[in-house]
């Protein structure tokens, strides 16, 4: 197996914790709108697909998506970064990534703006080149394209860049572009949702992400 020379990153659920954020604005909008409000362990199970599926999910059919939608994302867009923070030990695995040579990416579901927004504002001291969020002309994962974008970008064969994420969409994205799946199990999915995607490696702490990419 070629040796990786790039990584490529989900954002919520595998470099941040930003669950508590997404479900305050989320809830803020369904108030608003006269819907239920689902606590924090309802959301987690609803996130990763882009916001207009979280907040179908989030409605249920019980009122029109688009105005929910509106609010939700002036509602996230004025705070998206309350108590969103990285997860603990992946400050060091990027610097042991970065040492070994590693370019950095990011590609999420969330919108672009957003996704821009948290990587300055968190991510400045490491070698993100790519970012890519969720823009209307590219499809959203598992779609293999912003994937490629990114490799394509860093100047990275695919073959030669780990795809790192916490869901089996995009577990399925990696496979896709032909990297090497490397799913986490701190994030917003389950294990044996993980496994179940056939993943090269399933990790459970940040502290291993540099020996498994690296190996």
């Amino acid at each position: 197996m070629a040796p990786i020379r790039a990584a490529i990153f989900d954002l919520d659920g595998t470099l941040v914790d930003s669950l508590d954020d997404i479900a305050s604005a989320l809830g803020a909008a369904l108030a608003a709108h006269g819907l239920p409000v689902p606590d924090v362990a309802a959301v987690r199970a609803m996130v990763g697909d882009g916001a207009r599926v979280l907040v179908e999910r989030a409605v249920a059919g019980r009122a029109e998506v688009a105005p929910v939608l509106a609010t939700f994302r002036d509602a996230y867009r004025a705070r998206p970064i309350g108590t969103t923070r990285l997860y603990p030990g992946m400050a060091e695995a990027l610097d042991a990534l970065a040492a070994a040579g590693l370019t950095f990416a990011i590609a999420s579901n969330k919108p672009h703006d957003l996704t821009r927004h948290l990587a300055e504002a968190l991510f400045a001291s490491w070698p993100f080149v790519a970012i890519y969020g969720a823009r209307p002309e590219l499809p959203l994962k598992p779609d293999p394209t912003v994937a490629l974008c990114c490799a394509d970008e860093l100047g990275v064969a695919p073959a030669r860049c780990a795809f790192i994420g916490d869901t089996a969409i995009d577990m399925a994205c990696a496979r896709a572009a032909g990297m090497r799946a490397i799913g986490v199990s701190w994030g917003f999915r389950p294990r044996a949702e993980l496994e179940v995607a056939t993943p090269h490696a399933v990790i459970d702490a940040p502290s291993t992400l540099p020996s498994v990419i690296l190996a």
